[in-house]
Protein backbone atom coordinates (compact mmCIF):
# COMPACT_ATOMS: atom_id res chain seq x y z
CA UNK A 1 0.00 0.00 0.00
CA UNK A 2 1.24 3.66 -0.62
CA UNK A 3 0.33 6.62 0.60
CA UNK A 4 1.72 10.39 -0.55
CA UNK A 5 2.94 12.20 2.94
CA UNK A 6 2.45 16.10 2.57
CA UNK A 7 5.97 16.97 1.37
CA UNK A 8 5.52 14.96 -1.93
CA UNK A 9 7.37 11.70 -1.48
CA UNK A 10 5.75 8.01 -1.33
CA UNK A 11 5.39 5.97 2.08
CA UNK A 12 5.05 2.15 1.73
CA UNK A 13 3.22 0.20 4.22
CA UNK A 14 3.09 -3.55 3.88
CA UNK A 15 2.75 -6.55 6.19
CA UNK A 16 5.54 -9.13 6.83
CA UNK A 17 5.20 -12.62 5.71
CA UNK A 18 7.02 -14.05 8.54
CA UNK A 19 3.20 -15.07 10.10
CA UNK A 20 3.64 -18.15 7.33
CA UNK A 21 5.96 -20.43 7.67
CA UNK A 22 8.07 -21.05 4.85
CA UNK A 23 11.95 -22.58 4.41
CA UNK A 24 11.83 -23.59 0.81
CA UNK A 25 10.56 -21.14 -2.52
CA UNK A 26 7.94 -23.62 -2.95
CA UNK A 27 6.93 -22.77 0.08
CA UNK A 28 7.16 -18.98 -0.61
CA UNK A 29 5.14 -19.36 -3.69
CA UNK A 30 2.23 -21.27 -1.01
CA UNK A 31 2.25 -17.93 0.72
CA UNK A 32 2.01 -16.15 -1.72
CA UNK A 33 -1.39 -17.92 -3.22
CA UNK A 34 -2.90 -18.78 0.03
CA UNK A 35 -2.43 -15.43 2.09
CA UNK A 36 -0.58 -12.46 0.46
CA UNK A 37 -3.22 -12.19 -2.32
CA UNK A 38 -6.67 -13.06 0.19
CA UNK A 39 -5.37 -10.47 1.85
CA UNK A 40 -5.01 -8.14 -1.11
CA UNK A 41 -8.40 -8.96 -2.00
CA UNK A 42 -9.88 -8.26 1.61
CA UNK A 43 -8.35 -4.83 1.39
CA UNK A 44 -10.25 -4.10 -2.06
CA UNK A 45 -6.41 -2.88 -3.17
CA UNK A 46 -4.75 -3.51 -6.83
CA UNK A 47 -1.64 -3.30 -4.90
CA UNK A 48 -0.39 -4.77 -1.55
CA UNK A 49 2.69 -4.45 0.14
CA UNK A 50 4.37 -7.57 1.10
CA UNK A 51 7.57 -7.03 3.58
CA UNK A 52 8.83 -10.81 2.51
CA UNK A 53 10.83 -13.42 4.50
CA UNK A 54 13.43 -15.89 2.63
CA UNK A 55 14.91 -18.05 4.91
CA UNK A 56 18.55 -19.09 3.51
CA UNK A 57 17.00 -22.34 1.80
CA UNK A 58 14.77 -20.04 -0.18
CA UNK A 59 17.20 -17.32 -0.75
CA UNK A 60 19.99 -19.61 -1.99
CA UNK A 61 17.44 -20.88 -4.39
CA UNK A 62 16.60 -17.67 -5.96
CA UNK A 63 20.71 -16.66 -6.37
CA UNK A 64 21.95 -19.40 -7.96
CA UNK A 65 18.63 -19.67 -10.33
CA UNK A 66 18.03 -16.38 -12.08
CA UNK A 67 14.87 -18.10 -13.78
CA UNK A 68 13.34 -18.87 -10.62
CA UNK A 69 13.79 -15.04 -9.55
CA UNK A 70 12.49 -13.73 -12.70
CA UNK A 71 9.36 -16.14 -12.19
CA UNK A 72 9.05 -15.19 -8.37
CA UNK A 73 9.05 -11.73 -9.57
CA UNK A 74 6.67 -12.22 -12.04
CA UNK A 75 3.97 -13.92 -9.60
CA UNK A 76 4.38 -11.07 -7.35
CA UNK A 77 3.50 -9.12 -10.50
CA UNK A 78 0.72 -11.01 -11.70
CA UNK A 79 -1.09 -11.40 -7.65
CA UNK A 80 -0.60 -7.78 -7.23
CA UNK A 81 1.79 -7.65 -4.85
CA UNK A 82 5.08 -5.30 -4.25
CA UNK A 83 8.28 -5.88 -2.53
CA UNK A 84 9.87 -2.85 -1.20
CA UNK A 85 11.29 -4.61 1.98
CA UNK A 86 12.70 -7.66 3.40
CA UNK A 87 12.70 -9.08 7.18
CA UNK A 88 16.14 -10.16 7.45
CA UNK A 89 16.22 -11.24 11.02
CA UNK A 90 15.25 -14.72 11.23
CA UNK A 91 17.66 -17.05 9.00
CA UNK A 92 16.23 -20.22 9.09
CA UNK A 93 13.72 -22.25 11.17
CA UNK A 94 11.22 -19.67 12.12
CA UNK A 95 8.49 -21.96 11.55
CA UNK A 96 9.99 -24.67 13.99
CA UNK A 97 8.09 -25.68 16.73
CA UNK A 98 10.95 -24.21 19.38
CA UNK A 99 12.11 -21.17 18.32
CA UNK A 100 13.56 -19.21 20.95
CA UNK A 101 17.19 -18.49 20.98
CA UNK A 102 17.75 -20.33 18.01
CA UNK A 103 16.48 -16.76 16.09
CA UNK A 104 19.58 -14.98 17.27
CA UNK A 105 22.05 -17.38 14.99
CA UNK A 106 24.04 -16.54 12.70
CA UNK A 107 24.80 -13.87 15.12
CA UNK A 108 27.22 -10.57 13.09
CA UNK A 109 29.99 -11.70 14.56
CA UNK A 110 29.77 -15.07 12.03
CA UNK A 111 30.34 -15.03 8.46
CA UNK A 112 27.22 -16.97 7.51
CA UNK A 113 25.17 -13.78 8.50
CA UNK A 114 26.90 -11.31 6.42
CA UNK A 115 26.64 -13.92 3.23
CA UNK A 116 22.95 -14.30 3.73
CA UNK A 117 22.46 -10.22 4.24
CA UNK A 118 24.66 -10.05 0.75
CA UNK A 119 22.45 -12.40 -0.95
CA UNK A 120 19.04 -10.78 0.17
CA UNK A 121 20.02 -7.37 -0.75
CA UNK A 122 20.86 -8.79 -3.79
CA UNK A 123 17.54 -10.72 -4.43
CA UNK A 124 15.35 -6.83 -3.24
CA UNK A 125 17.12 -5.26 -5.70
CA UNK A 126 15.73 -7.29 -8.07
CA UNK A 127 12.55 -8.06 -6.48
CA UNK A 128 12.11 -4.25 -6.30
CA UNK A 129 9.01 -2.70 -8.39
CA UNK A 130 10.45 -0.74 -12.10
CA UNK A 131 9.21 2.38 -10.11
CA UNK A 132 11.05 2.16 -6.74
CA UNK A 133 14.98 2.65 -6.57
CA UNK A 134 15.23 2.02 -2.76
CA UNK A 135 14.88 -1.41 -0.96
CA UNK A 136 15.43 -1.78 2.95
CA UNK A 137 16.10 -4.89 5.33
CA UNK A 138 16.11 -5.17 8.52
CA UNK A 139 18.40 -7.57 10.23
CA UNK A 140 19.14 -8.99 13.98
CA UNK A 141 20.86 -6.15 16.37
CA UNK A 142 24.50 -7.34 16.08
CA UNK A 143 23.84 -10.24 18.54
CA UNK A 144 22.15 -11.96 21.55
CA UNK A 145 23.89 -10.07 24.58
CA UNK A 146 25.94 -13.69 25.65
CA UNK A 147 28.39 -14.50 24.98
CA UNK A 148 29.00 -11.51 22.71
CA UNK A 149 29.58 -9.31 25.78
CA UNK A 150 32.33 -11.66 27.23
CA UNK A 151 34.16 -11.49 23.90
CA UNK A 152 36.60 -9.18 23.62
CA UNK A 153 36.72 -9.32 19.69
CA UNK A 154 33.12 -9.44 18.89
CA UNK A 155 32.22 -6.13 18.72
CA UNK A 156 35.16 -5.33 15.99
CA UNK A 157 33.99 -8.61 13.84
CA UNK A 158 31.26 -6.96 13.87
CA UNK A 159 31.65 -3.77 13.04
CA UNK A 160 34.33 -5.28 10.01
CA UNK A 161 30.92 -7.17 8.64
CA UNK A 162 28.53 -4.06 8.85
CA UNK A 163 31.44 -2.42 7.40
CA UNK A 164 32.06 -5.02 4.92
CA UNK A 165 28.45 -5.10 3.84
CA UNK A 166 28.45 -0.88 3.63
CA UNK A 167 30.99 -1.41 0.17
CA UNK A 168 28.95 -4.36 -0.98
CA UNK A 169 25.52 -2.33 -1.09
CA UNK A 170 27.51 0.86 -2.43
CA UNK A 171 28.65 -1.97 -5.14
CA UNK A 172 25.15 -3.36 -5.88
CA UNK A 173 23.69 0.54 -5.85
CA UNK A 174 26.41 1.37 -8.85
CA UNK A 175 25.77 -1.75 -10.41
CA UNK A 176 21.65 -1.66 -10.57
CA UNK A 177 20.44 1.85 -9.97
CA UNK A 178 19.04 0.51 -6.79
CA UNK A 179 19.72 1.74 -2.88
CA UNK A 180 19.40 -0.55 -0.70
CA UNK A 181 19.99 -0.32 3.61
CA UNK A 182 20.20 -2.62 6.34
CA UNK A 183 18.54 -1.43 9.88
CA UNK A 184 19.67 -2.62 12.69
CA UNK A 185 16.57 -3.87 14.93
CA UNK A 186 16.87 -3.63 18.56
CA UNK A 187 15.43 -6.10 20.76
CA UNK A 188 15.13 -6.74 24.39
CA UNK A 189 18.38 -9.25 25.30
CA UNK A 190 20.51 -8.37 22.95
CA UNK A 191 23.44 -6.41 22.28
CA UNK A 192 21.59 -3.76 20.92
CA UNK A 193 18.51 -3.59 23.06
CA UNK A 194 17.59 0.01 22.48
CA UNK A 195 17.84 2.53 19.90
CA UNK A 196 20.17 4.32 22.45
CA UNK A 197 22.31 1.17 22.04
CA UNK A 198 22.30 1.41 18.64
CA UNK A 199 23.88 5.09 18.18
CA UNK A 200 27.66 4.09 19.26
CA UNK A 201 28.21 0.99 16.80
CA UNK A 202 25.83 2.42 13.92
CA UNK A 203 28.43 5.57 14.62
CA UNK A 204 31.74 3.21 14.46
CA UNK A 205 30.16 2.08 10.71
CA UNK A 206 29.14 5.57 10.23
CA UNK A 207 27.67 4.58 6.76
CA UNK A 208 24.39 5.94 5.29
CA UNK A 209 23.16 2.88 4.25
CA UNK A 210 23.19 1.22 7.74
CA UNK A 211 20.60 2.03 9.94
CA UNK A 212 18.00 1.20 12.74
CA UNK A 213 14.64 -0.49 12.03
CA UNK A 214 12.38 0.79 14.58
CA UNK A 215 10.12 -1.80 15.86
CA UNK A 216 7.21 -0.65 18.28
CA UNK A 217 6.83 -3.60 20.57
CA UNK A 218 9.99 -3.47 21.30
CA UNK A 219 10.60 -0.01 22.09
CA UNK A 220 7.53 -0.22 24.13
CA UNK A 221 9.16 -3.57 26.08
CA UNK A 222 11.69 -1.26 26.68
CA UNK A 223 9.69 1.47 28.08
CA UNK A 224 11.87 3.97 25.90
CA UNK A 225 9.83 7.12 24.97
CA UNK A 226 9.56 7.82 21.26
CA UNK A 227 10.18 11.22 21.56
CA UNK A 228 13.23 10.90 23.38
CA UNK A 229 14.57 7.58 20.92
CA UNK A 230 14.17 9.36 18.30
CA UNK A 231 15.79 13.13 19.21
CA UNK A 232 18.79 11.22 19.88
CA UNK A 233 18.51 9.35 16.48
CA UNK A 234 18.67 12.52 14.77
CA UNK A 235 21.00 13.91 16.78
CA UNK A 236 23.61 11.41 15.99
CA UNK A 237 22.51 11.40 12.72
CA UNK A 238 21.39 7.60 12.56
CA UNK A 239 19.30 7.16 9.60
CA UNK A 240 15.52 4.94 10.68
CA UNK A 241 15.98 2.56 7.83
CA UNK A 242 12.68 1.39 8.57
CA UNK A 243 9.95 0.68 11.58
CA UNK A 244 7.60 -2.40 12.10
CA UNK A 245 4.20 -1.65 13.24
CA UNK A 246 3.73 -3.56 16.47
CA UNK A 247 2.64 -3.74 20.08
CA UNK A 248 3.21 -5.72 23.05
CA UNK A 249 1.58 -7.20 25.69
CA UNK A 250 1.30 -4.81 28.85
CA UNK A 251 0.47 -5.35 32.08
CA UNK A 252 -0.38 -2.36 34.86
CA UNK A 253 -0.95 -4.31 37.67
CA UNK A 254 1.26 -7.24 37.81
CA UNK A 255 1.10 -8.11 41.47
CA UNK A 256 -2.59 -9.15 41.48
CA UNK A 257 -3.32 -12.58 40.78
CA UNK A 258 -5.69 -12.26 37.82
CA UNK A 259 -3.24 -10.54 36.03
CA UNK A 260 -0.66 -13.05 36.44
CA UNK A 261 -3.34 -15.90 35.51
CA UNK A 262 -4.00 -13.30 32.12
CA UNK A 263 -0.28 -13.18 31.41
CA UNK A 264 0.05 -16.45 31.79
CA UNK A 265 -2.22 -17.80 28.99
CA UNK A 266 0.69 -16.17 26.84
CA UNK A 267 3.62 -17.91 27.86
CA UNK A 268 3.95 -20.39 25.03
CA UNK A 269 6.89 -22.28 24.39
CA UNK A 270 7.30 -21.28 20.48
CA UNK A 271 9.01 -17.93 20.80
CA UNK A 272 10.85 -16.06 23.58
CA UNK A 273 8.69 -13.03 24.88
CA UNK A 274 11.45 -11.05 26.97
CA UNK A 275 9.22 -8.80 30.10
CA UNK A 276 10.52 -5.84 31.47
CA UNK A 277 9.77 -3.59 34.04
CA UNK A 278 10.99 0.05 34.44
CA UNK A 279 11.66 0.92 37.80
CA UNK A 280 13.36 3.62 40.39
CA UNK A 281 16.21 2.16 39.63
CA UNK A 282 16.17 1.44 36.31
CA UNK A 283 14.85 -1.05 33.71
CA UNK A 284 14.86 -4.68 35.22
CA UNK A 285 13.63 -7.67 32.95
CA UNK A 286 13.33 -11.74 32.34
CA UNK A 287 14.35 -13.74 29.48
CA UNK A 288 10.95 -14.92 28.92
CA UNK A 289 7.50 -14.33 30.26
CA UNK A 290 7.21 -17.89 31.90
CA UNK A 291 10.12 -16.62 34.60
CA UNK A 292 8.29 -13.56 35.27
CA UNK A 293 4.92 -15.05 36.11
CA UNK A 294 6.61 -17.81 38.42
CA UNK A 295 7.09 -14.72 40.98
CA UNK A 296 10.15 -13.69 42.60
CA UNK A 297 12.25 -12.44 39.16
CA UNK A 298 10.83 -9.10 38.82
CA UNK A 299 9.64 -6.49 41.22
CA UNK A 300 5.66 -6.71 40.75
CA UNK A 301 4.93 -2.76 41.71
CA UNK A 302 5.11 -1.49 38.40
CA UNK A 303 4.09 -2.14 35.09
CA UNK A 304 5.26 -4.85 33.14
CA UNK A 305 5.30 -5.34 29.67
CA UNK A 306 6.55 -8.37 27.61
CA UNK A 307 7.53 -8.97 23.89
CA UNK A 308 4.54 -10.48 22.38
CA UNK A 309 3.47 -9.18 19.21
CA UNK A 310 -0.38 -8.83 19.73
CA UNK A 311 -2.64 -7.89 16.73
CA UNK A 312 -2.69 -3.87 16.17
CA UNK A 313 -6.71 -3.90 15.91
CA UNK A 314 -7.46 -6.71 18.94
CA UNK A 315 -5.60 -5.92 22.42
CA UNK A 316 -6.07 -8.39 24.97
CA UNK A 317 -8.72 -8.72 27.33
CA UNK A 318 -8.63 -6.73 30.45
CA UNK A 319 -7.17 -6.92 32.63
CA UNK A 320 -4.61 -7.18 30.17
CA UNK A 321 -4.12 -4.36 27.32
CA UNK A 322 -1.63 -3.53 24.48
CA UNK A 323 1.21 -1.14 23.68
CA UNK A 324 -0.46 0.44 20.66
CA UNK A 325 -0.80 4.18 22.34
CA UNK A 326 3.46 3.92 21.71
CA UNK A 327 2.71 2.90 18.11
CA UNK A 328 0.56 5.69 17.62
CA UNK A 329 2.88 8.04 18.98
CA UNK A 330 5.61 6.93 17.10
CA UNK A 331 3.81 6.66 13.85
CA UNK A 332 3.16 10.56 14.80
CA UNK A 333 6.95 11.24 14.89
CA UNK A 334 8.11 9.06 12.06
CA UNK A 335 5.53 10.59 9.47
CA UNK A 336 3.35 13.39 10.93
CA UNK A 337 5.99 15.65 11.27
CA UNK A 338 7.13 17.92 8.06
CA UNK A 339 9.16 15.24 6.37
CA UNK A 340 8.69 11.45 7.12
CA UNK A 341 12.15 10.24 8.92
CA UNK A 342 11.50 6.77 7.00
CA UNK A 343 9.37 5.61 4.33
CA UNK A 344 9.14 1.92 4.66
CA UNK A 345 6.06 0.62 7.24
CA UNK A 346 5.35 -2.72 7.92
CA UNK A 347 3.05 -4.67 10.33
CA UNK A 348 4.36 -7.14 11.63
CA UNK A 349 2.52 -9.53 14.32
CA UNK A 350 4.20 -13.00 13.78
CA UNK A 351 2.59 -14.54 16.74
CA UNK A 352 -0.95 -15.31 15.66
CA UNK A 353 -0.29 -19.01 15.62
CA UNK A 354 1.25 -18.37 19.30
CA UNK A 355 -1.94 -16.56 20.94
CA UNK A 356 -4.21 -18.21 23.71
CA UNK A 357 -6.23 -20.58 21.91
CA UNK A 358 -9.32 -19.00 21.83
CA UNK A 359 -7.66 -16.04 20.31
CA UNK A 360 -6.06 -18.08 17.54
CA UNK A 361 -6.76 -18.21 13.94
CA UNK A 362 -8.90 -21.45 13.11
CA UNK A 363 -8.53 -21.23 9.50
CA UNK A 364 -6.70 -19.12 6.28
CA UNK A 365 -9.74 -17.06 6.23
CA UNK A 366 -9.35 -16.15 9.97
CA UNK A 367 -5.85 -15.26 9.83
CA UNK A 368 -6.25 -13.52 6.51
CA UNK A 369 -9.65 -11.18 7.67
CA UNK A 370 -7.11 -10.79 11.43
CA UNK A 371 -4.01 -9.46 8.72
CA UNK A 372 -6.38 -6.86 6.76
CA UNK A 373 -8.04 -5.33 9.68
CA UNK A 374 -4.45 -4.67 10.94
CA UNK A 375 -3.50 -2.63 7.89
CA UNK A 376 -6.53 -1.13 7.71
CA UNK A 377 -6.21 0.25 11.69
CA UNK A 378 -2.41 1.16 10.19
CA UNK A 379 -3.84 2.70 6.81
CA UNK A 380 -6.15 5.03 9.06
CA UNK A 381 -3.53 6.10 11.34
CA UNK A 382 -1.79 7.34 8.28
CA UNK A 383 -4.53 9.14 6.95
CA UNK A 384 -4.93 10.45 10.31
CA UNK A 385 -1.91 12.05 9.86
CA UNK A 386 -2.10 13.56 6.92
CA UNK A 387 -0.98 11.12 4.21
CA UNK A 388 -3.26 10.81 1.00
CA UNK A 389 -3.75 6.99 0.36
CA UNK A 390 -2.58 5.81 -3.41
CA UNK A 391 -4.32 3.53 -5.61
Amino acid sequence: MRFRHPDGSIVHLSYCTNVHPAETLDGVRAQLRDHCEPVRRRLGRDRLGIGLWLAREAARVLINDPAELRALRAELDSRGLEVVTLNGFPYEGFGADEVKYRVYRPDWTEPERLAHTTDLARLLAALLPDDVTEGTISTLPLAWRTPYATDPGAAGTARAALTTLAQRLDALAELTGKSIRIGLEPEPGCTVETTADAIAPLTDVGHERIGICVDTCHLATSFEDPDTAFDALTAAGIPVVKSQLSAALHAEHPHLPEVRTALAAFAEPRFLHQTRTSTAAGLRGTDDLDEAVAGGALPDSTPWRAHFHVPLHAPPAPPLTSTLPVLRTTLARLVGGPVPLTRHLEVETYTWQALPAELRPRTRTQLADGIAAELTLARDLLVDLGLKELP
